[in-house]
């Protein structure tokens, strides 16, 4: 079995033994199916309770070759395919991990995890439109915040950024990074250009 479908087995363990019902069909597809021998199921019957028999089958399907995770959703098919659906979409997040930051944006990989510098949060400011709220709400910033950095800047809109960036770094401290900030400019759509010319 792949290492990334024994992963996700172990980590919904818990999950699956309190949702899933091995009953018959379950056991008797995966047998079909060459997964499970005829001593595997008498040691799935044997076990006293529902719950202890879903734990043996999850101790048995890691060691049962490349296709025993696909035959196992499978098998969850016809009753169970809520249980079905969201193992198959923990295993799609899985496998599409997010693309790296420095193809998306240019900037060099030694400042992604570095505090953006009073310059930087400067020149972000005086570049950043009216995207400049939904920036900060994604960083964590509240509604009142952003009131607050209207009301106290109340002529200059890059002063009202610049007080919500500054705001974010001295709530966050180390955790504000230049990748975090990036994140939060990519998602309300900031052009890569105003990073790069951001943070050379």
């Amino acid at each position: 079995m792949d290492p990334k479908h024994k992963k996700l087995l172990r980590t919904q363990r818990l999950f699956l033994s309190e949702e899933l019902l091995v009953d018959d069909l379950i056991i008797q597809y995966l047998y079909q199916e060459e997964i499970l021998t005829e001593s595997h199921l008498e040691e799935i019957q044997s076990e006293s309770s529902s719950r202890n028999k879903t734990l043996k089958l999850l101790d048995i399907l890691p060691s049962r070759g490349a296709t025993a995770f696909h035959h196992f959703i499978k098998s969850l098919e016809k009753d169970f395919p809520w249980i079905r659906d969201k193992l198959l979409q923990l295993n799609e997040e899985e496998e599409s991990p997010p693309p790296p930051f420095t193809v998306q944006c240019g900037v060099p990989d030694h400042i992604l995890l570095t505090v953006p510098t009073t310059l930087h949060l400067n020149q972000l400011a005086s570049r950043l439109g009216s995207e400049w709220k939904s920036v900060l709400l994604d960083l964590g910033l509240s509604c009142a915040d952003l009131y607050r950095c209207c009301s106290d800047h109340p002529l200059a809109v890059q002063s009202q950024v610049l007080a919500g960036l500054v705001m974010w770094t001295q709530r966050n401290g180390r955790g504000a990074t230049v990748q975090r900030l990036i994140q939060s400019l990519q998602a309300a759509d900031v052009p890569p250009s105003v990073l790069q010319q951001v943070f050379k």
